[in-house]
């Protein structure tokens, strides 16, 4: 099926229509990222997906950016197979322009300013926020298309699962925790080993027709205890990956550290006051061989002061220290560079008589490159049975990476630019839902302009900052039940270009559609079958052909707290490509088999 056949079938078929995952939570779900409150009473006026940990379980995805690539206003790009460079772009925006988050550590690497999804593994996940649209007067710099945090598992889970598939893929899992609801401490840990598939095509400068496998052990930790009225928590996550390409390898240790000190201060004030640990080492052996080591501590206070009257205020700070160091492979040090930034923030949000605003502003001072201020504001009102509109307005800003800075390149090609100047953004949208009982609709339109985006481009493809980039796009998602049927799926189009150039952005599909159906067969065993299709994209050496991919997937609850899954990725075999010169899986399977005690 052609792409613009699949988004007929969807427009034509669906009287409403949804997220990825057909359970994936829209309008009704606490957004803690959206405002950096876990306030319940005050609705993000933002476009905002949810993914919880039943989410997860229910799509079978194989990895964390499969799943990531079938919600609204996601493109992905993958160089092979699971391991490889996982990317992604919001809303058309560069694939540094999404700050990551995992448990409220700011996660994008120094050097490259984005954060690689290859080596997380779902095992770890408990819940995934995406909030799409620039958050930078609450998160400081990188938030220009949205945010996506992952909050992992909580002390208390338990659980097992084994996995086995294509590609010799054979996993392991476990997570062990207990506690109540003040005290609580849980492990877990698993391993992944894949023998894999050739990573790249014959169109890869770099060919060679052998396997390239991964291997990846991952480790996380989570306790909370009551300290009076306060509760202190603490996370971590340890990964360790091990990734095969052509004529090459290379070593991945991802850390991230965070303690967490919550509660009231008086009866209308309560506040969280963090301290993280980010740590990404990066060892490459190839012919371009190189290391890179990124490091940052952050502290965060965030206060939440109730005024009444549905009425709330919130202020903070942050401050972060990094540092990002590029040697080669023998050793020799290529840059080695540190900066801070100290943030201040203020919001002013409430709600009354149907009406809901938000107002925020942030000042920014970064040892680099100066104060840079951002603001933002939303307002939205309900009326009738279920139905809200919400108009926004919002700035962002990035600052450069490192590597756009003073990277020497490969050969030449792909250098950085120590002339560069921080990226700018301006943001207007207009979004409208409805939502009774199992039924949800949502529409949003968008209209970004990125000043001095940077962009790797000339003969040599040197980072430089380009005049401007233009961002529209509309989204249209929802999820409706037919008797036992769930049906859910989005509908999107965009246009990301170069305003001086005319030029498309590379690698985002201007059209791109998702459907999902999932059917209960009883009490024990259901079927799902997922579709995904994008039009024809721009990549460096040309256009990537148009897509559509269908799985299908399968469950039967054994007893005891068992579950059986299965899945079939690619039903129907089709070519298709996510970066130019690399690889994708044909058709595949993966079988799960999962233990979680009964609560």
């Amino acid at each position: 099926m052609r792409p613009t056949s699949l988004a007929l079938a969807l427009a034509l078929g669906l009287p409403t229509l949804a997220g990825a995952q057909s359970t994936a939570r829209q309008l009704d779900a606490v957004v803690v990222t959206a405002t950096r409150s876990p306030d319940a009473n005050l609705a993000p006026l933002a476009a905002t997906t949810v993914l919880t940990r039943e989410d997860i379980e229910r799509s079978q995805a194989p990895d964390l950016i499969d799943l990531l690539a079938r919600q609204a206003g996601v493109d992905v790009s993958r160089t092979g197979g699971p391991g490889s460079v996982s990317t992604l772009f919001l809303r058309g925006s560069n694939s540094n322009h999404t700050l990551v988050l995992i448990d409220g550590i700011r996660v994008n690497a120094a050097q490259q300013g984005l954060y690689d999804f290859a080596n997380l593994p779902l095992e770890r996940i408990d819940r995934i926020e995406i909030v799409r649209g620039p958050r930078a007067a609450l998160w400081g710099s990188d938030a220009i298309g949205g945010v996506i945090q992952i909050f992992t598992r909580d002390a208390t889970a338990r659980g097992v699962q084994l996995r086995a598939g294509s590609f010799e893929r054979r996993e392991a899992a476990a997570q062990w925790g207990f506690g109540d609801g003040e005290r609580a401490f849980g492990i877990g840990a698993g391993l992944i080993d894949m023998e894999g598939y050739n990573a790249s095509t014959p169109a890869n400068f770099s060919f060679d027709p052998d396997k390239d496998g991964f291997r990846n052990r991952h480790l996380g930790l989570a306790g909370r205890t009551g300290l009076g009225r306060q509760t202190l928590a603490g996370r971590a996550l340890f990964t360790r990956a091990d990734v095969e390409f052509d004529r090459g390898e290379s070593e991945v240790r991802n850390r991230q550290l965070g303690a967490t000190l919550a509660g009231p201060l008086a009866d209308r004030w309560s506040h969280s006051l963090a301290v993280g640990h980010d740590r990404q080492d990066l060892l490459t052996r190839s012919s371009f061989g190189s290391r890179f080591d990124s490091r940052r501590a952050s502290l965060d206070w965030v206060n939440d002061v109730a005024l009444g009257r549905g009425q709330a205020l919130l202020f903070g700070l942050n401050h972060s220290e990094e540092d990002a160091t590029s040697k080669e492979a023998s050793g020799s040090v290529v840059y080695d560079r540190s900066r801070r930034n100290t943030g201040l923030f203020l919001a002013w949000r409430g709600q009354a008589e149907g009406q809901s605003w938000d107002l925020a502003a942030r000042l920014d001072d970064n040892s680099q490159f100066g104060s840079t201020t951002t603001a933002q504001a939303a307002w939205g009102f309900e009326w009738g049975q279920g139905w809200q509109a919400r108009f926004g307005w919002g700035q962002g800003f990035r600052a450069p990476s490192t590597n756009e800075l003073y990277s020497p390149g490969f050969g030449g090609f792909f250098a950085g630019n120590p002339a560069l100047r921080p990226e700018r953004s301006r943001n207007l949208e207009a979004g409208l839902g409805w939502q009774g009982g199992d039924s949800r609709v949502a529409f949003s339109a968008y209209r970004s302009r990125v000043a001095d985006l940077i962009a790797f481009t000339g003969p040599l493809f040197q980072a430089v900052n380009v005049q401007q980039a233009e961002l529209d796009g509309v989204e249209l998602e929802g999820h409706t039940r037919l008797g036992r049927l769930a049906i859910g799926g989005h509908l999107g189009w965009q246009r990301a270009e170069n305003a001086s150039t005319g030029a498309a952005l590379l690698r985002r599909a201007p059209r791109k559609a998702a459907l999902s159906l999932d059917l209960p067969l009883g009490e024990t065993f259901s079927l799902g079958l997922d579709t995904t299709a994008a039009a024809r994209r721009q990549d460096f050496d040309g256009p990537l052909g148009g897509y559509a991919r269908v799985d299908l997937r399968a469950e039967a609850r054994l007893g005891g707290g068992w579950v059986l899954r299965g899945r079939i990725e690619n039903l129907v075999d089709r070519d298709y490509t996510l970066a130019s010169g690399f690889a994708t899986p044909g058709r595949s399977g993966l079988l799960e088999l999962a233990w979680q005690p009964r609560s």
